[in-house]
């Protein structure tokens, strides 16, 4: 590859104004009126929901930049105790666990600036920039420096203090990726706040990609900006009444692939992945289960009976003809769902049928159909696993699709479901898979079986959402679960 020059950051364009969000932005005002509904009823459970994400932030941020490592049992333990030195073991980590705790305690006072800076309406400027980078270098004392020849040297990190030295990265194929000249730093950050300040009408997730992208194209410290730039989607998303995402470790190839794809003048990775991050935080603290969170701090007769009462009570309350309007989007989606099932497989059976006359068959589920309770166990156990909660206790529509060639048969389903222990107008759709092989035994028939999740992540829509606005987005995700399990049955032919 060759080496990237720097050029001059650039505002949001028309192209990235085009980018498909809307299965996204439906979430944002149910989001914010549950969140309403979650501080009236239960104020300390949605806090400690808040303060475990920001504490998983905090962790996850530092992987990302590669400062430490950390096993997944420790980070979950400090996830949910708080950033407590007797959590970790030397074994679990990198560097001291002493020094370890003081990172993470720098990170996450960064994040409480940002909702500082938000309780208090305060603007963002060069000064509270400054000063997130000031606190998330408190215990990093020095960086490293190239010189023009090229030459590797450690420097003293300023703090709070925009970058003295080029800090141009090597790539691994030695190609050299270069940011803004120091000499300009300042004037670009004028640029990108003053650019900032317009985009209150805009889309907070596309905001906070651009914001994010462009800064870390900037690179004004001579270390940090990554965690500074991360630290600023919070500032963007909380501002608007959304929550922090999490960039996690296992996605770092994809986001650098995407801040890459930016630099080139595509936003649209880099604004998907965080769109795709911010919904499941939503799911996720939709999915909080207010009851227990109560029962925790209170006798357990008394807890009981008013949990129950308070339960019965909200129910009543949320269930609304408005938010079942998204009962009728997963209908049509279930019809979308069944006429690009049945095309593909009447498809599929044409090379099929060199093997043997193929069996298809495509079943509609749901409550119009008295079949509502079918793969009630597939759809919880992979909600669970994602740390949402699957609600049974509302409409589930899904398509069932099989074809048969010999002994090889292939079951493909799409299950429409609703997300969060009380009613929210949000669902989503799954999908998974089950290859079934028939053996003979003396008078019977019988299938050995293999499940399978086609769908890396869920298709989230709203009552708000409508089937037209989402139809390009759900075509591309049906067709890619679609993809999935044929080629997994196409492997086993």
């Amino acid at each position: 590859m060759s080496d990237y020059k720097w050029k001059p950051i650039e505002p949001l364009s028309d192209q990235d104004r085009a980018i498909d969000l809307a299965a996204t932005r439906p979430l944002y005002d149910t989001w914010r009126a549950s969140k309403l509904r979650l501080t009236q009823s239960s104020e300390g459970s949605l806090r400690r929901f808040t303060d475990r994400l920001v504490r998983r932030l905090s962790v996850e941020t530092g992987i990302l930049e590669r400062l430490y490592d950390l096993d997944r049992g420790t980070t979950e333990a400090l996830v949910a105790k708080g950033f407590v030195e007797d959590l970790v073991s030397r074994a679990s980590t990198d560097i001291e666990p002493s020094r370890l705790i003081d990172i993470l305690r720098d990170q996450e006072a960064a994040v409480q600036l940002v909702m500082d800076c938000v309780a208090r309406n305060r603007e963002l400027t060069k000064g509270v920039v400054h000063e997130l980078h000031a606190i998330l270098t408190t215990h990093q004392e020095a960086t490293t420096a190239i010189d023009q020849f090229g030459t590797r040297h450690e420097i003293p990190l300023l703090k709070g203090r925009f970058k003295e030295h080029p800090n141009n990265p090597r790539r691994p194929d030695g190609s050299i990726h270069e940011y803004c000249p120091p000499v300009q730093a300042d004037s670009e950050m004028e640029r990108l706040l003053s650019w900032l300040s317009t985009y209150s009408g805009e889309d907070p997730i596309l905001v906070a990609a651009w914001l994010h992208h462009r800064f870390t194209q900037i690179h004004p410290y001579q270390d940090g900006n990554g965690r500074v730039a991360r630290t600023l989607i919070t500032l963007i998303l909380l501002r608007t009444e959304l929550l922090p995402l999490v960039v996690d470790r296992d996605l770092r190839v994809e986001y650098l692939d995407a801040l890459q794809a930016a630099d080139y003048g595509d936003l649209s990775s880099l604004a998907a992945m965080f769109a795709r991050l911010e919904r499941a935080a939503i799911l996720q603290a939709l999915s909080v289960d207010v009851d227990a969170e109560v029962a925790r701090e209170r006798s357990l007769t008394a807890a009981v009976i008013e949990s129950l009462a308070e339960k019965f009570g909200r129910r009543k309350q949320a269930k609304q003809a408005e938010l079942r309007k998204v009962n009728g989007v997963a209908l049509a989606l279930r019809a979308r769902t069944r006429r690009v099932v049945e095309q593909a497989l009447s498809r599929l059976s044409v090379p099929l049928a060199e093997l043997a006359e193929p069996e298809i068959h495509v079943t509609d589920g749901g409550p119009d159909r008295g079949n509502a309770h079918w793969y009630r166990y597939e759809v919880i156990k992979s909600a669970n696993e994602a740390g949402k909660y699957a609600n049974f206790t509302e409409e589930h529509y899904f398509v069932k699709a099989s074809i048969r060639a010999e002994r090889e048969r292939l079951v493909f389903v799409v299950s429409f479901h609703h997300v969060g222990r009380d009613l929210s107008g949000i669902m989503e759709a799954t999908a998974f898979a089950r290859l079934e092989t028939y053996e003979q035994s003396e008078d019977r028939e019988y299938a050995s079986q293999d499940f399978f999740v086609c769908s890396l992540e869920p298709f989230v829509f709203t009552h708000r959402t409508t089937d037209l606005e989402i139809a390009d987005s759900f075509a591309r995700w049906l067709d890619t679960a679609l993809a999935v399990a044929i080629k997994e049955y196409g492997d086993r032919l």
